[in-house]
């Protein structure tokens, strides 16, 4: 099995760091899943884990698995309520204007025999918010740190570009999928308050992809390297 690192566990949860390039459902063109790599999760427990929220196949980063019915229910219902924090890094293919702001753009699916399906900015659509700053930039690049409130599908993608004006290195769907051989958004951080226990508090360091681009990170320490 693909040897995850887990960034936190107990008797309820688990995070995992979800390497790049791993659909969490079986593709329709057949190929391995995270669904082959669960029973190898159970690490000693009876049941097989389950995936509490989704992360698009090309993001890595932190991924909670709920390890019994009752902590999926639980779980998601804090998703549903926005009482997860979220934090990802992403590295946008051009240079952002301002240091910081919210994007508070609804969300709507549309579809055509053409290009598939993707996510677009609809009035009608869903509430979709995402709150980001500025970490460093470069020539026609700036990594950037997203909040999202919501949890819609694409909602990082698709704010960065109608709202930041720029789609994510590496984005097939909403950029021109060049630079990266994968869109470069990485889930850092993950945090769920739980009543009466101390909270799932998990980190996932920067991967090796993303250190690769050799931004100027001020602050370090609050984005370490990933080893290997």
């Amino acid at each position: 099995m693909t040897d995850f690192s887990i960034l936190f566990e107990d008797g309820e949860a688990l995070v995992i760091d979800k390497p790049a390039g791993l659909p969490l459902d079986r593709p329709r063109a057949g190929g391995t899943c995270l669904e082959d790599h669960l029973d190898g999760l159970r690490l000693g427990f009876q049941r097989e884990p389950h995936p509490v929220h989704r992360l698009d196949q090309d993001t890595s980063g932190c991924l909670l698995l709920a390890r019994n019915p009752k902590a999926l229910k639980r779980f998601s219902a804090a998703f549903e309520a926005r009482e997860v924090e979220k934090v990802y890094i992403g590295i946008v293919a051009g240079e952002v204007m301002g240091e910081s702001g919210t994007i508070d753009l609804a969300l709507s699916k549309i579809s055509s025999a053409e290009k598939g399906w993707r996510m677009i900015p609809a009035k009608k659509g869903k509430p979709s918010i995402t709150h980001w700053k500025v970490l460093s930039r470069k020539p026609g690049m700036t990594l950037v740190e997203f909040r999202p409130e919501t949890g819609r599908t694409h909602q990082i993608r698709i704010h960065a570009l109608a709202g930041l004006g720029h789609a994510l290195v590496g984005d097939p769907i909403y950029g021109d999928g060049k630079m990266a051989w994968r869109t470069m958004l990485h889930a850092s951080e993950l945090k769920v308050n739980r009543e009466g226990k101390e909270p799932i508090d998990a980190y996932s360091p920067m991967p090796l992809d993303f250190a690769a681009f050799a931004f100027d990170v001020p602050v370090v320490s609050e984005l370490p390297v990933a080893e290997g």
